[in-house]
């Protein structure tokens, strides 16, 4: 899925631009890119055959990560790690060549101190990354700035600015939309299903 494709002069490549519940992976020589606020993008590649994507996820439940591995956050972030691990594996990755570089978590909703969103969706990719066998070869996780991330996946490079000021909500209405999304397709569906 690559709704947002555009040359982006700057790296003087062409480039795809991901939103919350997106994902897109690639063999082409093409940057992928997103904005992060509490949500987290991981960066997988098979480093032998250059192919790489990108998915950018939310866990959308604030209570429900935790005590059961089966809870309903837990079945989404484990179906935007599952799916681009299925994309890559489609362009002809190896699941046991796969290295990731996490990003996001960020608490950027002010006065949300302790267990935060950001959080829970930053110890969940790391649990998961683990679980699968995946190293993690880089992260920038938590903190409190939004984050904009440019990944390379021919080369692995990942590119992290932080955004220290804003000059609007984009992003944090990103976020809530998306969260609403997935809060009501929970409710109509009651499953999430994974393949």
């Amino acid at each position: 899925m690559a709704p947002n494709r555009y040359y982006d002069r700057h790296f003087d490549c062409d480039a795809i631009k991901i939103l919350p519940g997106e994902y897109y992976a690639t063999t082409e020589k093409t940057l992928i890119l997103t904005v992060l606020g509490s949500c987290v993008a991981v960066c997988l590649r098979d480093p032998k055959l250059k192919i790489g994507g990108m998915n950018h996820f939310l866990l959308p439940n604030d209570n429900s990560v935790g005590d059961s591995p089966v809870s309903a956050s837990a079945r989404y972030g484990t179906y935007a790690m599952e799916i681009l691990m299925t994309q890559i594996m489609k362009l002809g990755g190896d699941k046991n060549r796969l290295e990731a570089k996490v990003f996001g978590g960020g608490a950027v909703l002010q006065g949300m101190t302790t267990n935060t969103v950001g959080q829970r969706n930053a110890e969940f990719v790391v649990d998961f990354l683990n679980t699968e066998n995946i190293p993690i070869m880089a992260s920038d996780l938590l903190d409190i700035y939004p984050r904009k991330v440019y990944f390379f996946p021919e080369t692995g490079e990942v590119k992290v600015r932080k955004l220290k000021s804003l000059h609007n909500n984009t992003i944090l209405d990103r976020e809530t939309e998306y969260r609403l999304k997935l809060k009501h397709s929970a409710q109509l569906s009651g499953v999430v299903e994974l393949f």
